[in-house]
């Protein structure tokens, strides 16, 4: 369960990156209708977003899956989509009631476009894991114009056809199957939307929540050709916005209600120094719906409030549905959304009398279990918890450089990412992080997904915070290799240990001949892509020479200095 978990944590994250562009074509959308400033060009704009999610899901996906994030992998995903797409419209069989010509084409068409975002994301995921696996293939001179980077976009249009194959022969059972489960789901009532919301609460430690949003908002239900929650809100659905509408009286009134009890409950001299993160995280999540910020503070300290969250979030679900109250957004059950979106909404103003219900019940439970299980919330504790992390450092224009020293320096860097409210990061050495330091830089939460992998709950500035610590760490290569290099005299002796080198050690210590799939130099570094990354001896390889072994998710790079060209020539040959 445990690898199964590990193994969708890529695609929790690089699924947020095509949903980031929702916002933009939800206000695109609204602003040019009618009722609002009643432009129908900037109304087709956001439209068009609306229209082509499968491409933008091929795209963002693959980009988000690739280690690098190199735009070739979004290539790729983009040709992998357009075959798929395509070439199943063609296969697909035209039923006997529609008329020939221009009308079959427009069925085929609107039956392939209810799958569009599948489709998109089944490519994209396909093409993140061959560029993954070949983005540095070499293949014979006489090919070598078609080798690395070039080799991916072939390959994933090479899959392109045979995905096309299994949803264009397979298009009745694929169809019938969706409609089946997504009546299910929308039919199942309450019930289904006191689940939903509770797995949707239970999930967000692992960010696997994206997929399980992505699944309501964007498959279940149709309309017209128009699939996915959020998709039939904006087309007018009537029905739609049952998996939207019980997340704005949690968003909007009661989880910024919980800081306001976790700050009465505070110790009176700590309140001050409190106030201000509990006021900043309130009005995030009360005007855009990020809520992230408020859950890590109490999600690990205390797990009771958590559940009870948890519980609070289902039942919003469920009672929303059942006073028949239906709102969507685009971005998330914030204000702006809210006010944005009203004119499409169904009974919009129950939300007042929910919202405020749900003020009060989450600030009376919350300052009840403080109290009663003396639970060490922010302002409870006995070290010093730190104010907003922009607040802290902006000034003095060392945030970056201040959570770098807090990771343990850039040398114990190897990769810096964010997400919508995390720093996504990949460490050489997890022990050398300052937890404590980092929580005084206004770290809400540290999450630990896997080995060498932190993730740190920073709220909506995870990205800014993210380039500044790029921007001070400088390259994380470089960094690495000046950690980890030995004195000259060593250095010189690995060097003259190799020259002439039987690789057949380094394959054995790699896994054996058949667990090398590749292998290339770049500078003092030789990267080996894997069948299986755990199958390697790590110690038989600096017994050989590696200065450092990192480790990657399907491969190791080791970096072993000016010889590093020599030894990857005679890996790929013995291999």
């Amino acid at each position: 369960m445990k690898l199964s978990l590990q193994s969708l944590q890529p695609l929790g994250r690089a699924l947020m990156l095509p949903i980031a562009v929702l916002p933009i074509a939800g206000l695109l959308l609204r602003l040019g209708q009618p009722d609002l400033l009643d432009l129908p060009f900037v109304a087709a704009a956001g439209a068009a977003i609306f229209e082509n999610l499968g491409m933008l899901f091929a795209l963002g996906i693959a980009v988000g899956i690739a280690r690098d994030a190199n735009g070739a992998a979004g290539l790729a995903g983009l040709v992998c989509f357009l075959v798929a797409s395509k070439g199943a419209e063609i296969l697909l069989v035209v039923p006997h009631d529609v008329t020939a010509g221009l009308a079959a084409d427009a069925w085929r068409a609107k039956s392939i476009a209810k799958l569009a975002v599948p489709i998109g994301i089944a490519s994209g995921l396909t093409a993140g894991a061959f560029y993954n696996r070949y983005g540095a293939i070499r293949l014979p001179e006489y090919l070598a114009f078609f080798g690395g980077r070039r080799f991916v976009p072939i390959l994933s249009g090479l899959a392109g056809l045979l995905l096309a194959a299994v949803v264009g022969y397979g298009f009745a059972p694929i169809t019938g199957g969706m409609d089946m489960v997504s009546g299910g789901v929308v039919h199942a009532g309450v019930l289904g939307l006191f689940a939903y919301g509770v797995l949707n609460r239970m999930l967000i430690v692992t960010g696997l929540h994206h997929v399980l949003n992505n699944v309501a908002w964007f498959i279940i239900g149709d309309f017209h050709g128009t699939t996915g929650d959020l998709n039939r809100f904006f087309a007018g659905d009537p029905a739609a916005g049952s998996f939207m509408s019980g997340f704005f009286p949690v968003m909007m009134f009661g989880l910024p209600a919980a800081c306001l009890a976790m700050y009465h409950a505070a110790r009176p001299e700590r309140r001050k120094a409190v106030g201000g993160m509990f006021l900043s995280m309130a009005l995030t999540a009360f005007l855009t719906g990020v809520t992230e910020p408020i859950e890590f503070t109490f999600m690990f300290l205390a797990p009771l409030l958590y559940a009870m969250h948890i519980v609070m979030t289902g039942v919003a679900m469920a009672l929303m549905d059942l006073l028949g109250v239906k709102l969507g957004f685009g971005f998330s059950a914030g204000l702006l959304d809210y006010v944005l979106n009203y004119s499409k909404a169904t009974h919009p103003l129950l939300l007042l009398p929910v919202g405020t219900a749900y003020a009060l019940l989450y600030y009376a439970s919350f300052r009840w279990a403080i109290a009663r299980f003396d639970i060490r919330t922010p302002g409870r504790e006995d070290e010093p918890v730190g104010e907003d992390p922009g607040a802290i450092t902006a000034a003095e224009g060392a945030r970056g450089a201040a959570f770098v020293a807090a990771l343990g320096g850039k040398g114990n860097l190897a990769e810096i990412g964010a997400c919508t409210t995390r720093l996504r990061l990949r460490l050489h050495d997890s022990d050398a992080v300052d937890e404590p330091r980092l929580r005084a830089l206004g770290a809400r939460g540290l999450i630990r997904p896997a080995p060498g992998a932190l993730q740190v709950v920073v709220g909506p500035i995870a990205d800014d915070v993210a380039s500044e610590m790029r921007e001070a760490a400088g390259p994380l290569r470089e960094a690495a290799e000046a950690a980890a290099a030995p004195d000259k005299p060593a250095a010189v002796a690995a060097a003259a240990a190799v020259v002439g080198l039987d690789a057949v050690p380094w394959l054995a210590a790699l896994g054996g001949r058949g667990n090398v799939m590749a292998a290339g130099a770049a500078s003092s570094r030789v990267w080996v892509d894997l069948g299986d990354a755990a199958a390697i001896d790590e110690a038989a390889l600096k017994r050989l020479g590696a200065r450092m072994v990192l480790r990657g998710a399907s491969g190791v790079q080791l970096i072993v200095g000016s010889w590093a060209p020599e030894l990857a020539i005679g890996l790929s040959k013995a291999a």
